[in-house]
């Protein structure tokens, strides 16, 4: 394919110089046909005017027409000497006259020869043949004209071998830019297939797995922009397939720990190690929740992902719901030893058109955030308030606090800070992945930020909506 492809161009490439070549011939035929044409009657008239100044010259010599009319020969004669320069003011003798070459029948049969009343004088033609009549004078006295048909194309034989001489000339010149134009074509059909070869192997290597080949693209045409696409294209390709691969082990690992601590627990409890007692029963019980939850959390992600997570939009208060999660939330912190605080002004509304049971999990998600990683006797501070068509909701916790370089992360899913991964520091790492599927599907934004409380500062931008629509 690539071969046949390299052939089209060298074709294509080949077939447009051959057409530009074509048409420059044709041009120059043309060009040099009318070019040699008008030298050919500018010569003619040139001999013209010598034969006009011969007969001016010789006319009082000969005293009228008559004896041109009666001597065939004198008038060849003259037409012989009109192929002469003479030398200027000296008249040619009749002798002279008589050394000089055959006339051309052609120039001959188109000259118009009339004395002064405008009949012909010898049998050259006729006056409707001449475009122009040059009249003929000795002395201030007209004698006559003497006029000459233009040659409407090349039919002497000289010209004609002098133009078909020129004409080969150019069809070899032709035939020599054809050849170079062919020369030139094949390595630069060579040089667009190399580039396209190139990127070929590699979507090749980029369709069996190898998301980390790489193509040049240092030139600023279509294929360099296609080449930096396709860069582009195998890098988005490379991070997607390691957070698969992210993705699959961090799943693995938060499914294998609770399955690991109920399959121990069940197994003490086979073996009579561990009571069967409502001790037991609690312990597998909080391990199966945590388990539910965990893949609950991770079917929603997947439906998130999907597209196929349900919204029932209506029109509601964010500010009210956000109240009321955080009530039903406040004895949960009281037993952690958080304070909880909500700062907004009292008659703040905000009115989205959103799903209440989708903002509710986000309030929630944010809140159990902050509870969850916050060290007891700390703060959890809760603002709201309106920037132009957003409302701006600002969630704040006290120590500790995020490294600068992770915050960006924070809405990864199963990510967490710490490295051990233990599950006394909260759940899987899917909340606030939820809170940016959340957010995002309300045509907001949430990002994380270091809060002046020493902990985390979480803020979510939500597109507001006129109360009443």
């Amino acid at each position: 394919m690539l071969f046949r492809l390299k052939y089209k161009w060298f074709a294509t490439l080949l077939l447009s110089l051959c057409l530009v070549i074509i048409g420059m011939f044709a041009l120059m035929q043309w060009s040099f046909d009318r070019g040699f044409l008008r030298y050919v009657n500018r010569l003619e008239q040139q001999r013209l005017e010598q034969l006009a100044t011969l007969l001016e010259q010789h006319y009082p010599l000969l005293g009228d027409w008559q004896m041109l009319q009666t001597n065939p020969t004198l008038w060849r004669q003259l037409l012989r000497a009109s192929l002469v320069e003479p030398e200027s003011g000296e008249l040619l003798p009749m002798a002279a006259l008589r050394r000089h070459g055959p006339p051309e029948d052609l120039f001959a049969r188109r000259l118009v020869l009339l004395d002064a009343k405008g009949r012909p004088v010898v049998p050259a033609g006729h006056r409707s043949c001449a475009e122009e009549l040059r009249p003929l004078q000795v002395d201030g006295h007209l004698i006559g004209y003497l006029g000459l048909a233009c040659q409407r194309k090349v039919a002497l034989q000289h010209q004609l071998v002098f133009a078909s001489e020129q004409k080969r000339a150019f069809f070899l010149i032709a035939l020599a830019m054809a050849a170079g134009a062919a020369l030139l074509a094949l390595p630069l059909a060579a040089a667009m297939v190399r580039r396209v070869q190139s990127l070929a192997q590699a979507t090749h290597q980029l369709a069996a797995g190898c998301y980390r080949v790489r193509v040049e693209a240092h030139a600023n045409d279509e294929l360099g922009q296609l080449a930096r696409d396709f860069n582009a294209l195998a890098r988005t390709l490379e991070q997607n397939e390691q957070a698969r691969r992210r993705w699959l082990a961090d799943i693995s690992h938060e499914l294998r720990t609770p399955l690991a601590v109920l399959r121990g627990e069940i197994e003490a409890l086979q073996d009579g190690l561990r009571p069967l007692d409502a001790a037991a029963l609690a312990s597998l019980q909080g391990e199966t929740l945590r388990l539910g939850r965990l893949v609950d959390d991770l079917y929603q992600l997947s439906l998130s992902d999907l597209g196929a997570l349900t919204y029932r939009w209506q029109t509601l208060d964010a500010v009210a719901l956000l109240v009321q999660v955080g009530e039903e939330m406040r004895g949960a912190f009281t037993r952690a030893g958080l304070e909880l605080c909500f700062e907004w002004p009292p008659d703040l509304t905000a009115w989205l058109r959103t799903d209440g049971d989708r903002l509710q999990q986000l309030f929630s998600n944010l809140l159990a955030n902050s509870l969850a990683y916050t060290d007891g006797g700390g703060r959890v501070r809760v603002a709201a308030h309106r920037d132009g068509a957003e409302l701006v909701i600002d969630v704040q916790d006290s120590a500790p606090g995020v490294p600068q370089e992770s915050l960006p992360r924070l809405f990864e899913r199963l990510y967490r800070v710490e490295t051990s991964r233990s599950r006394e520091w909260g759940g899987a790492g899917l909340g606030l992945s939820i809170c940016r599927s959340i957010v995002e599907a309300h045509g907001g934004s949430i990002q994380a930020r270091p809060s002046p409380l020493g902990g985390v500062w979480i803020e979510v931008r939500l597109p507001l909506q006129e109360e009443g629509r």
